[in-house]
């Protein structure tokens, strides 16, 4: 099941898209849509890993009764995949693209805004095949979605990860994580368990207060295979004033007289205030740094394509608390072509407190830039900046 408008506003700079207005806003400031693409990918990723089981000489798993023939039936696609589509054909076209047999049993009306209401019809329209895993394409409010339409039916749920924020622990860490964990469950049905997982949202009332936070809506059975399904997003504890300052510190210093791109998050505005400068707490801010003038916010909550017209800049990123994301969440608008043109992770600057860090028990700081090239780039161990001439080397990965 697709959300053709999930994550629409990411690169734009607005966030979230709910709402006919916000969508047609995004659109009007040159949003493209993501959530067909990516969930493309995620399929292609169960289409491949069933086809090398096939080809092993291993069961097809999941193949209903007569659904062997047909178009995309042939090693490892006999497989039933179920495509429903919350508006138009962006997850018939999904499926398509990799072979695999398709059946298209709800699609939203041609030519009109969707909504939740297209969501929970669709939802039900797949429960009532009595599928073995319903995957989504969406954000944190698709999941919500999701949760209210099933009511507690017992079907395993799995997120293919394409809203802006993502604060929930049903997502897999990417698309062709998606498709992984979703193989998995499909063939190693006695192994892999399911476990209940926390559907989270941004709380409102929390951000008009200055705190990003989330909150709890319900859990939905998902399986569990350690790494390639995300964890929730925690609250950051506070961050020692010593430590911001001397993390605030070491950013100048590198950055010197330059350009400075600040993501969002509560660490990233605490750098910013020690550095003397007022920035956005969930956009994507631009700083003028001087050795000797204080900083100017040329700036705020920027858009890709107002990060590419500056040019070559440093990019100061912290990771997402619990989750341990560094890219493609919630900072969209840091682009695989924003990143490029500053320099890849040469210009990248880490920053995050050590106790931050401990809190990810050793689990990498993680990326989902869309681009499989440049995720390969950037993966690695990079060093942290914790304090002022303090740095952890740390891992990345996808």
């Amino acid at each position: 099941m697709v959300n053709p408008v999930a994550g629409l506003g990411g690169r734009v700079g607005l966030g979230g898209t709910d709402g006919p207005d916000r969508r047609r806003l995004a659109l009007s400031l040159g949003a493209h849509p993501q959530a067909g693409t990516r969930a493309a990918t995620a399929l292609g990723e169960l289409a491949l890993r069933l086809g090398e089981l096939a080809g092993a000489g291993r069961p097809r798993p999941g193949v209903a009764p007569g659904s062997g023939a047909g178009p995309g039936s042939g090693a490892g696609s006999g497989s039933r995949v179920v495509v429903v589509t919350a508006g138009g054909s962006l997850g018939a076209d999904a499926a398509a693209s990799t072979g695999l047999p398709t059946r298209v049993v709800y699609a939203a009306g041609h030519g009109r805004d969707t909504s939740a209401a297209d969501t929970a019809a669709a939802v039900r329209a797949v429960v009532t095949e009595g599928v073995d895993l319903l995957l989504f394409a969406g954000g944190d409010g698709t999941a919500r979605d999701v949760l209210a339409a099933l009511g507690g039916a017992p079907c395993p749920v799995l997120g293919v990860p394409t809203g802006v924020k993502m604060h929930s622990a049903v997502f897999a860490v990417s698309p062709r994580a998606a498709g992984e964990v979703a193989a998995a469950w499909l063939t190693r049905r006695g192994a892999v368990r399911l476990r209940d997982a926390e559907v989270m949202d941004r709380d409102e009332d929390a951000l008009n207060e200055g705190r990003v936070t989330s909150r709890l809506f319900g859990w939905l059975p998902v399986p569990d295979l350690p790494v390639r399904v995300q964890q929730r997003k925690t609250g950051s504890t506070a961050t020692a004033p010593e430590a911001v300052g001397g993390i605030a510190v070491d950013v100048a210093e590198r950055v010197g007289d330059g350009l400075l791109v600040l993501g969002p998050g509560s660490t990233t505005r605490a750098v910013a205030a020690a550095l003397g400068a007022d920035v956005s707490l969930t956009g994507v801010d631009v700083l003028r740094l001087h050795p000797v003038r204080p900083p100017r916010v040329v700036a705020r909550d920027a858009t890709e394509d107002t990060l590419l017209a500056f040019g070559p800049a440093w990019i100061a990123l912290s990771p997402i608390g619990g989750q341990g994301f560094l890219l493609g969440r919630g900072n969209q608008q840091i682009s695989p072509r924003v990143l490029r043109a500053a320099g890849g992770r040469g210009r990248l600057l880490v920053v995050c407190a050590e106790q931050k860090l401990a809190a990810l028990g050793g689990r990498p700081l993680l990326l989902d830039t869309g681009d499989d090239a440049l995720d390969a780039e950037l993966c690695g161990h990079l060093p942290v900046i914790t304090g002022r001439r303090r740095t952890s080397l740390y891992r990345l990965a996808t």
